[in-house]
């Protein structure tokens, strides 16, 4: 009892004893997500309207191309030549449909059970805590066994439906690199939309391999990774991977709705993506 005593008060909701700009990395974080969701939920909703019209945004098929966007792949039922079916008639005429809300929840539910996410937005939108020495607003933490945030632990499922979704987003990048002509032959080549699609499965390859739940997968079980070398050197590759998990969840952030971006910007005729070669 002496002890807990002599425990210091807890701190006032963003006092702290840091000199430096503490509030910098949450605020960022913040504003990056916020952009991020509202983007992605505006690009979503716009599958709506394309349904109707019959004139895809999310895929671009100008001078031969064959560019999905990878929020809304794998198409499932939609007007681009990627639909693997059109809208079923039992579908209520009056309740609104997106390719992308299919699908969107797989790397949604990814990312928000995601190691390092959990951290970034428990810092930037429930400041739990806003940042390390700095006073929080709550004084009792339930912690991950609790609901809700016990739900973090699907973690661990959606990672095996993330894997998938980098063999179809690789499959889109090869559909990418052939161009169809006017008499339908197909010609292989590389255009900037190509280079693009290409990057977007490299870029969450990087991000979704150096994921926590893999490295506990291929080695993390192992009391001694000596006694299986094989699953020893995996453990080490993706080991290798998750200390820039940090910057592959970011980058891999970026540039899906980057390419979800300029893809939407070729199918609306804002810019014309360049063709390199094509043979």
């Amino acid at each position: 009892m002496a002890y807990a005593d002599s425990l210091p008060k807890q701190r006032p909701f963003g006092a702290t004893s840091r000199p430096d700009s503490w509030w910098l990395q949450p605020l960022a974080v913040f504003l990056g997500f916020s952009a991020f969701i509202v983007y992605s939920t505006w690009a979503a909703f716009q599958g709506v309207s394309d349904m109707k019209t019959g004139v895809p945004s999310y895929w671009y098929g100008g001078n031969g191309a064959n560019y999905l966007s990878p929020f809304y792949s794998p198409e499932f039922w939609g007007v681009s030549p990627h639909a693997i079916g059109k809208l079923p008639s039992w579908w209520p005429s009056w309740a609104p449909f997106s390719p992308a809300f299919l699908i969107l929840w797989i790397p949604a539910g990814f990312r928000f059970t995601c190691y390092y996410y959990r951290g970034a937005y428990y810092k930037a939108f429930w400041a739990d805590p806003i940042n390390c020495a700095v006073g929080e607003p709550r004084k009792t933490f339930l912690g991950e066994k609790s609901f809700p945030l016990i739900m973090q632990n699907v973690h661990r499922y959606f990672f095996y439906l993330a894997v998938l979704f980098i063999v179809l987003l690789a499959h889109d990048a090869w559909k990418g690199m052939w161009f169809t002509d006017v008499t339908g032959v197909k010609h292989f080549g590389l255009g900037v939309g190509t280079v693009v699609m290409i990057l977007n499965p490299i870029f969450l390859g990087l991000y979704t391999f150096g994921c926590h739940s893999l490295r506990h997968l291929i080695g993390g079980f192992l009391d001694s990774k000596t006694k299986a070398p094989s699953c020893a050197k995996a453990y080490n590759c993706v080991t290798c991977l998750n200390t820039k998990h940090m910057m592959w969840a970011w980058v891999s952030l970026f540039w899906v709705g980057f390419t979800d971006i300029y893809i939407r910007l070729c199918a609306t005729g804002h810019i014309n993506d360049f063709v390199f070669f094509k043979f």
